[in-house]
């Protein structure tokens, strides 16, 4: 006999994938800060400082972004899905933790009959895990200046225009130094940017980089 499954089953599993895989990286990004400070505990007698040779880099990623809002109504054709890039430099102020400044371009959503587009200039306190001398976990936590624009059909249910605010945003990934300055980077980012009509939607973004040490 032929079973059969409540229609409601796919997006509630989609869901809970969807949580779990947030709570894996909100984890990682913890444990990330909290064994690098104990790691920078052992290390500030060093006299470590912001411009020591080695602790300044510069880096270029580029990706795949997704935006996590709505479809409206009608039914009209979308896709969330589109490329994303950014650049952004940073430094340690002790061997674990730093300062880092970036800008990221989340390319744009087919929605509703129009389009999404997002960008973000963000600030970010960032963490080093080294688990060898080649590869390190990294991790960020901060804010983003984004500027959200939204063009949509009539009648969809979903506020148009532009809108720009402050927003918190988080990462986590890892690193691989294939010399003493340059290294290879892979990355997720999450973002949640405020949209017109005054609501804060979330978008994410998977990349890979290459980053240049100093």
């Amino acid at each position: 006999m032929k079973k059969t499954f409540p229609s409601n089953l796919k997006p509630t599993a989609t869901a809970a994938i969807g949580k779990l895989a947030k709570a894996l990286v909100l984890l990682a990004t913890s444990a990330v800060f909290a064994t690098a400070t104990a790691q920078t505990s052992n290390a500030e007698q060093s006299g470590y400082s912001l411009m020591a040779p080695g602790s300044t880099y510069i880096g270029l990623n580029a990706g795949q972004s997704k935006f996590r809002n709505g479809n409206g109504l009608g039914g009209l054709p979308s896709d969330s899905k589109d490329r994303g890039y950014g650049f952004y430099c940073g430094s340690y102020f002790t061997p674990n933790f730093g300062l880092e400044l970036g800008y990221t371009d989340l390319g744009e959503a087919t929605r509703a009959g129009g389009k999404t587009e997002a960008k973000a200039g963000s600030v970010s306190l960032i963490g080093k895990l080294p688990l060898n001398p080649s590869f390190n976990l990294l991790a960020k936590v901060g804010a983003t200046y984004s500027q959200v624009d939204v063009s949509v059909q009539p009648n969809t249910g979903i506020a148009i225009g532009r809108k720009s605010g402050w927003g918190p945003f988080y990462g986590a990934g890892a690193e691989y130094n294939f010399t003493q300055n340059v290294f290879a980077v892979v990355q997720y980012d999450e973002y949640r940017m405020p949209y017109p009509g005054g609501s804060k939607e979330k978008l994410n973004n998977n990349s890979v980089g290459i980053r240049y040490r100093f």
